[in-house]
């Protein structure tokens, strides 16, 4: 008729996890059958898969075998002072034991604030069953109670038999209540009455008989299969209160807890009853040791800091007394006024290293941790930190020179806007050449003279100091784009090439780890941190080539000295130096990320989630960052921006790509208008010119593209059959009316008379062809 204890382990452990404990006190009789009959192993695997775990183990000796029982539980009750948790798990003790157990706790003070207590159901079954004496001194724990349904027509039945019969026999009671034993007890006799009823009466027969029973007793159904019940039961949390207890959650095996015995309606994973704790209140106890003014948190404080910006322990006016100041100590002050407690500590220093620091917190010699602590995963194995108040990584500090440059005068854009800006150019001058050389007689004659006049008037329209006079209005809209361009482009060059020369550019000395390694040159770290072990077992440096550096001030004589070519300095500590130093040295090389700088406190310590949430208020409220401004503010050197950050950065196309495209668009418009307008005049003159003449043979392509290309070249038609002794040279629509036609007259290249003379021999030829 006994159930396995699975399911009610799982219970505990997930009672455990709603409230948010992580660590807790076991407490069994031994006995000659292992005291724990095995829930000590199902208890300890399921309270690992929530994330919680036993601190400690009380084994009490079997209470037959003592004299004298107040005594001997007192003595090992004591034993639970030294222990940090406060949440007790009842396995399993015999009802005299569980009595003097919890009379002495009560006693001592084990029930009370920030105290929790939880028995299994093989104590809390018996609830209904205890005198209101030991009653009174249960009040505020939780029970694990097998559940039992007390609805139906049969236990209806038995109730008041079983209460007539009871209050006869003990009349000095006052509970009537049955317990799920004294169900289980009658349910027993009945699968026993009816095996018995058989015909066959073998042991054997007997036996196959009680494990075939198949019903719904007063337990509960009642179905054997390999000889134990074939289901676990429904489990019932109940809290102690006055003289008897309620009944909160279900646990349904298998699924979670419920408001309901069913398996339809509310399911969590969560507990949601209300609690009334052994002090009363309905606040969820710490189920920790929380601090006292008799035993006040003892709190670890580096004493030995390379930056005393973040912790600084001074001696104070009297012998023995210390003062702590610095970054950490007070964003520690902060978090303390945000808890919603009262928390009595009392600083301790530390001359170590962190390593050793943290161990003290591991063996129990500090209660916590403050300072500029770094989280690495082998530390969380040991201790418990807070969240972050600072980022952290490893970054390497090196000296830095002047930056010198015989080509600064190109720092100013980038190369691609360099070659964009020349295409523009370029781009430009064709433009400008093909718009005005018709008409222009500034831009006719030689191609070597043409190409110059049109790059020296591009390039001095910038400045202003073109000579040559501009005839088509297309160029002269052209100009003026251009001319905006140029604006543009030259203010922005020489503000940033006075930028560029005027802040005093600095570039580092070392820029790779692999060369400090190869160089075999020394490197500064701080010995106490976790620095040099980093460096030596990751990085790869060797041993003697890492130097101590016990302070920020001896850095920068050791660099001066040619000591160390490199110092490797956590992120925070790297900044702050940078803030002292920044026209000395800077940062290099990749940054090395870690998990922050914390608060420590031991494995399961609440106080460590209570400081981690005032951590994050503390930021969202920017709390953290005023005293980041406070403690790190930069020297006056350096606070006018002259840092790493403040240098000028090469301009690039992806500042003027828009003028770009505005201007390339611009040159594109005024020649298709000009090719358009220049089209309009070459048909209209073939027209004219073909009127009344009797049609050819036909004319190639290719003559007829050489021809319109020379015509769009030279700004004139040549007329088949005709010739003219003084080539005319057109006054365009889109020119200004100042073209004089006599000053024209005498750079016509003879180049268009052989055009003209070689038309009409063509013509000639086919004439004779055809006749």
């Amino acid at each position: 008729m006994a159930n396995g204890d699975s399911e009610q382990m799982k219970c505990i452990a997930a009672t455990i996890s709603s409230f948010n404990w992580k660590r807790v006190v076991v407490i069994y009789e031994d006995d000659a059958f292992g005291g724990d009959s095995g829930k000590l192993a199902l208890l300890s695997e399921a309270l690992s898969d929530v994330g919680s775990e036993i601190e400690y183990r009380l084994v009490l000796p079997p209470f037959s075998s003592v004299s004298n029982p107040n005594e001997v539980v007192q003595d090992e009750l004591i034993k639970l002072f030294n222990v940090q948790s406060r949440v007790y798990i009842v396995l399993q003790s015999s009802l005299p034991m569980i009595i003097h157990l919890f009379e002495k706790a009560k006693e001592i003070g084990l029930i009370g604030r920030d105290s929790a207590w939880i028995t299994t159901n093989t104590i809390s079954n018996y609830f209904d069953s205890f005198n209101s004496s030991v009653i009174s001194s249960m009040q505020g724990i939780l029970g694990i109670k097998t559940y039992y349904d007390e609805g139906t027509n049969l236990y209806k039945t038995f109730y008041p038999q079983f209460r007539r019969t009871f209050r006869d026999e003990n009349p000095e009671e006052d509970n009537f209540q049955p317990s799920v034993n004294a169900l289980r007890a009658y349910d027993s006799i009945r699968i026993i009455k009816q095996a018995m009823d058989s015909d066959e009466n073998s042991p054997d027969s007997l036996l196959k008989n009680i494990l075939s029973s198949n019903f719904t007793g007063l337990s509960g159904e009642i179905h054997f299969q390999q000889r134990k019940l074939s289901h676990d039961p429904i489990l019932r949390i109940v809290n102690v209160i006055g003289k008897s207890y309620n009944e909160l959650d279900f646990w349904l095996p298998g699924t979670g807890f419920s408001k309901n015995n069913g398996y339809v309606g509310y399911i969590s994973a969560d507990f949601t009853g209300t609690v009334i704790w052994p002090d009363g209140s309905k606040l969820v106890p710490k189920g920790w040791a929380m601090p006292t003014n008799k035993k006040p948190m003892i709190i670890g404080v580096p004493a030995r800091t390379a930056f005393e910006k973040f912790v600084k322990v001074e001696d104070g006016k009297h012998p023995g007394q210390k003062n702590y100041d610095g970054f950490c100590i007070e964003l520690f002050y902060k978090v303390v006024n945000v808890l919603e407690y009262v928390l009595i500590y009392q600083f301790d220093p530390h001359n170590g290293t962190y390593d050793e620091l943290v161990h003290k917190v591991y063996n129990k010699t500090y209660d916590a941790a403050v300072g500029d602590i770094t989280i690495l995963a082998n530390r969380t194995t040991f201790v418990e930190f807070t969240q972050p108040y600072a980022a952290t990584g490893l970054s390497m500090i090196v000296p830095v020179k002047p930056e010198s440059s015989a080509w600064m005068f190109l720092k100013p854009f980038t190369t691609k806007m360099w070659l964009v800006t020349g295409s523009i150019l370029i781009y430009t001058m064709f433009i400008v050449w093909f718009l005005e050389h018709q008409s222009n007689p500034d831009f006719r004659g030689p191609w070597n003279n043409q190409i110059g006049t049109v790059f020296w008037f591009t390039f001095s329209s910038i400045f202003f100091a073109h000579r040559e006079k501009i005839y088509s209005n297309l160029t002269k809209v052209v100009v003026v784009v251009w001319l905006f361009v140029a604006l543009i482009l030259t203010s922005s060059y020489t503000a940033s090439l006075t930028s560029m020369l005027t802040v005093q550019r600095l570039e580092p000395t070392v820029t790779d780890i692999e060369w400090l390694k190869r160089s075999n040159v020394k490197i500064g770290c701080d010995g106490d941190s976790f620095v040099r072990t980093y460096l030596e077992d990751v990085l790869k440096f060797k041993s003697y080539n890492i130097e101590n550096v016990s302070s920020e001030y001896k850095y920068e004589g050791e660099f001066k000295s040619n000591h160390i070519a490199a110092a490797f300095l956590e992120l925070p500590y790297g900044r702050v130096f940078l803030n002292h130093y920044c026209k000395k040295f800077t940062t290099t090389a990749p940054t090395y990320t870690f998990g922050g700088l914390g608060f420590i406190f031991q494995k399961g310590s609440p106080v460590a989630r209570d400081f981690s949430r005032a951590i994050l208020k503390l930021s969202e409220d920017g709390t953290l960052m005023s005293l980041e401004q406070k403690w790190f503010a930069p020297s006056p050197e350096c606070s006018a921006n002259v840092t790493e950050e403040s240098k000028t950065d090469s301009l690039s196309i992806h500042s003027f790509w828009g003028l770009f495209i505005i201007s390339v668009a611009t040159y594109t418009v005024c020649l298709l208008l000009f090719l358009a307008y220049s089209l309009k005049r070459y048909w209209n003159h073939e027209e004219e010119n073909n009127a009344g003449i009797l049609p050819l043979v036909d004319e190639s392509v290719w003559n007829k593209a050489m021809r319109l290309a020379k015509y769009i070249y030279n700004g004139k038609v040549c007329v088949r059959g005709e010739a003219s002794a003084a080539p005319r040279v057109p006054v365009y629509k889109w020119s200004s009316p100042t073209w004089d036609y006599d000053r024209s007259s005498s750079h016509i290249s003879m180049e268009n008379y052989e055009v003209k003379s070689q038309a009409e021999s063509e013509i000639g030829i086919q004439l004779q062809a055809h006749n």
